[in-house]
């Protein structure tokens, strides 16, 4: 087992994943990267959630349990991982996704050899009940301008200097910014000087269900409508990309099965 410098804190806020939770902390103690922690946030669940994750924190000496007593919110729940955090190095995770085996042990080598970045993400591979559907990979080392058309990174399989994120005081817990949490924390931390890059292969796999696309609601499109607004202005981009930010409220009202086509259109193998 792979054990290099770098302590890792991995934070995943979990609200009603009692089918998948266990599968995907499973993945994080397959990992050939060893030295690192998960702190877990129990989001005031009405399923059997904060129990398994209790099986997990009484198991293992670097798994953290904490919880909520209600409903807060992801961004909410990572600040007060954050706050337990001992590592120098932050990564991400959702409860109903899987890390390969060699994607934290790759993202550290990234932050650990190239002192010049401060985000590491990876490619996700999608999947649901019927198996793999699709991937994407974002571009390798996105610029300002990157951040017009879409988030740059992939939010759940990205590890950044805890330092960095501190600097900006953390996930945004506006409710404008609900849904949009990552964007938002990419601008700010472009904006505070910090570069990233991308793993161009797909080490993390994304749970992209029936239960995924309810959760896509349009007003969750006008949240991600005003991050982009901000996030051109904090990012000085020029005044025609703007334009953009009205693409989330437009994308918003294509019907959700015509929505699921063209986005499995957009990310199906090639």
């Amino acid at each position: 087992m792979l054990n290099t410098k770098g302590k890792i804190s991995i934070i995943m806020g979990v609200y009603n994943c009692e089918a998948t939770l266990s599968e995907s902390i499973e993945s994080l103690l397959n990992q050939t990267y060893t030295n690192w922690e998960l702190i877990l946030c129990e989001d005031g669940s009405s399923d059997n959630t904060y129990y398994i994750a209790k099986k997990y924190a009484d198991m293992y000496d670097n798994i953290v349990l904490i919880r909520n007593k209600q409903n807060v919110g992801l961004a909410h729940s990572l600040n007060k991982c954050l706050e337990h955090t001992t590592g120098e190095y932050i990564a991400r995770q959702d409860g109903d996704d899987r890390s390969l085996p060699e994607r934290l042990e790759r993202e550290a080598a990234v932050l650990n050899n190239l002192p010049e970045f401060d985000i590491v993400s990876t490619g996700m591979s999608f999947f649901d009940e019927k198996g793999f559907w699709g991937q994407v990979i974002p571009v390798k080392v996105p610029t300002a301008e990157d951040f017009v058309l879409q988030s740059p990174f992939c939010h759940a399989p990205s590890m950044f200097r805890k330092e960095a994120i501190m600097h900006v005081n953390g996930y945004d817990t506006d409710k404008r910014t609900y849904r949009a949490e990552d964007y938002d924390l990419w601008f700010r931390m472009y904006a505070n000087g910090s570069k990233g890059c991308n793993i161009q292969e797909a080490l993390y796999e994304v749970r992209d269900d029936r239960n995924a696309i309810k959760r896509r609601k349009y007003k969750y499109r006008i949240n991600e409508a005003y991050v982009r607004y901000k996030g051109y202005r904090l990012l000085k981009l020029p005044l025609k990309s703007h334009i953009y930010a009205f693409r989330a409220l437009i994308v918003g009202l294509v019907p959700g099965g015509v929505y699921k086509i063209i986005r499995r259109k957009k990310y199906s193998y090639s």
